[in-house]
């Protein structure tokens, strides 16, 4: 018992500590982390009054238990949000979506001690936990009927799971060809991960019908070595991680400048006219470093020039609209700092600039082809602009001109 102790605090910790990280995480998809920070907390609670149930600590798990349901009935909607906030680039959440939560205030309402519902007999509800789970609870717990956990719940965890996994199939973004995007391998590691969890939960409620127990220490155990292993696994692969987890910032927030301006070598590529290698020309100039002097060699400098631009003319990342340098960096497997320093010192933009020149670049290849079918707007989206204005602020940056008067005296056989 020794072992299992230590194992479950193990894994209530770092589900604990990675809640947390997430709820107060200053970046941009703030919904998301705490979608995901409330969904860690409440599987952290689950495992410990697992815990205590079997220890048979009856006080202090009813008052956890009780605290943690109307948690364990909003956990398929936050899952489900989740997910289908990946797949529409974290948008916030509508008034609609919050009808998702109908089954967490019932459950609020069931732990609430009513009057006059009697004392409830905890130590049946113990045995049955112990014995096969929590969502096939058959002893009363409130003031809901016995099936409100017994059918209702397992009912919740089914539909949600269904969705959630409808949506993805319905957005085709397991049949794109470009399936290595840190942000898309991260929306399906989690939504993997929580489909065996979830499973996992369901067939106790199968070895039930049979009057199979599945006792409460062997589950914990299952459950805590997995997730161990989903969080070791993820922790040696950490670009899965890039801009979902463990990223806690703003990355398009610029560092404060130095005052003082420090000699570097800037590098330029050049692309060889036969497709060759590229050479790196040398110039030495004073220029403004906004953040600390990093160390880079010039082996090291040509090497990411290199990668990185083959990210954006090979790969074309720039078509992701909501492409991030912690997403570049993560690609070519180079440090976030490292990536800045390169763009802002040796490319001679900052990233938002950098990657909207290619978007500029591929929209004024593709109007001549879509012109005749598509709209202007139509194409800057396809060539990675979110919205309108951003591509005309962009446009008119890259070209000093508005994109109808480009069109109209650059383009104008095919406008």
């Amino acid at each position: 018992m020794s072992i299992l102790n230590f194992l479950v605090s193990i894994t209530c910790f770092f589900l604990f500590l990675f809640s947390v990280h997430l709820f107060f995480a200053e970046s941009k998809n703030k919904i998301q982390n705490r979608l995901l920070s409330v969904l860690l907390f409440t599987r952290s609670g689950h495992i410990l009054v697992s815990l205590l149930m079997g220890s048979n600590q009856q006080k202090l798990s009813f008052i956890l238990f009780q605290s943690f349901t109307p948690l364990y009935f909003a956990a398929p909607a936050f899952f489900y949000l989740y997910i289908t906030g990946f797949l529409s680039y974290e948008r916030p959440l509508t008034k609609a979506n919050w009808l998702h939560f109908i089954p967490a205030l019932l459950a609020i309402i069931h732990v609430i001690p009513w009057p006059g519902i009697g004392n409830l007999d905890w130590q049946l509800l113990i045995s049955q936990f112990n014995k096969y789970g929590y969502l096939s609870l058959k002893a009363k717990s409130g003031l809901f009927p016995p099936y409100f956990h017994y059918l209702f719940r397992p009912l919740l965890t089914i539909i949600y799971l269904v969705l959630s996994w409808r949506a993805v199939i319905k957005s085709k973004i397991l049949k794109q060809s470009d399936n290595d995007h840190p942000r898309t391998n991260w929306m399906l590691f989690i939504l993997r991960v929580a489909t065996f969890f979830q499973l996992m939960g369901l067939t106790r409620i199968i070895l039930s019908l049979f009057d199979i127990p599945l006792y409460n220490p062997i589950f914990i155990f299952l459950n805590c070595t997995v997730l161990l292993g989903v969080l070791l696994y993820a922790l040696h692969k950490p670009h899965i991680f890039y801009g979902s987890l463990l990223i806690a910032i703003d990355w398009k927030k610029k560092e404060s400048p130095t005052a003082q301006p420090v000699r570097v070598q800037s590098e330029f590529l050049e692309k060889d006219k036969n497709n060759q290698a590229g050479n790196v020309r040398k110039e030495s100039r004073m220029l403004p470093i906004p953040f600390k002097r990093i160390k880079i060699t010039d082996g090291q400098l040509e090497a990411y020039i290199l990668l990185m631009k083959n990210a954006m003319e090979v790969e074309c990342l720039f078509l992701n609209p909501d492409l991030q340098i912690v997403d570049l960096a993560g690609k070519i497997n180079v440090p976030v700092h490292h990536c800045s320093f390169v763009i802002n010192n040796h490319l001679g933009k900052n990233f938002r600039d950098w990657i909207n020149g290619y978007r500029v670049g591929y929209f004024l290849k593709q109007y001549p082809l879509l012109g005749a079918k598509m709209t202007i707007l139509a194409i800057a989206q396809e060539a990675g602009f979110k919205n309108q204005a951003t591509f005309y602020n962009a446009f008119k940056k890259e070209k000093g001109i508005m994109p109808t008067s480009y069109i109209a005296q650059e383009l104008s056989p095919y406008s």
